[in-house]
């Protein structure tokens, strides 16, 4: 009797990651204007949000004596990686979207920049000192996030920014990629829980901002990895 359809490592997966994140921007999803030919949502606009980040991500980055190499996987708009750029060695920004990557690539110039468009779930990612992964994990199934996972503990520090729901909550549970967030289910992605149980030296929350409306929380944690 053939089995393998009941095998999670045999099962051919179809990825529907890029074109769903393709398919956001293209029709805007998550909001903007006709002028703008991108834009990575209010999660990545509102000062409210973004502005205790990039202050927690700095004060972080400019501490070492030598500036870290960095990787920010899921880029976006980039909207927020431009202020963090200078306080780098190298800046490596990624995204699974084509068109997105050459709208970045054309608009962002720095020496020590770069941008690849990659799908993080399935190729090799670049080499560096410290991961940026900001309100990516969130949009991925539970067997993604797990190969993203797969590959951090070539990094000395991963941050990870995710949108998790108020009070208590049952986390990871598992979604399509791409069709919205753990939030539409009580949940939010805690990445030390199973069945990740993803292992690190040690973890400090960086940021946490509550949203109105009992719309959840933006949480930033830091984790040394082994």
């Amino acid at each position: 009797m053939d089995t393998s359809k009941n095998d999670p490592k045999k099962i051919k997966r179809p990825w529907p990651t890029k074109a769903a994140m393709t398919q956001v921007y293209e029709m805007k999803l998550w909001g903007g204007s006709d002028e703008v030919d991108f834009y990575s949502g209010e999660g990545s606009h509102h000062p409210d949000i973004i502005n205790p980040y990039i202050e927690a991500v700095t004060s972080f980055l400019t501490a070492f004596k030598t500036p870290l190499v960095v990787c920010d996987l899921g880029c976006g708009d980039f909207n927020i990686g431009k202020k963090l750029v200078k306080h780098t060695q190298k800046y490596i920004a990624v995204d699974i979207v084509e068109s997105l990557i050459a709208h970045n690539k054309t608009t962002f110039k720095e020496t020590h920049l770069e941008f690849h468009c990659l799908d993080i779930a399935t190729s090799n990612l670049p080499s560096g000192d410290c991961v940026l992964i900001r309100q990516v994990l969130q949009h991925l199934s539970n067997f993604e996030v797990q190969n993203i996972l797969n590959k951090l503990s070539s990094y000395k520090y991963v941050i990870i920014t995710e949108h998790i729901p108020n009070g208590n909550f049952e986390p990871n549970k598992d979604i399509i990629s791409g069709q919205g967030i753990r939030l539409k289910k009580q949940s939010g992605l805690n990445v030390l829980e199973p069945p990740f149980n993803f292992k690190v030296k040690h973890k400090k929350q960086l940021t946490s901002v509550t949203l109105s409306n009992n719309k959840g929380i933006i949480e930033t944690t830091l984790y040394q990895v082994f």
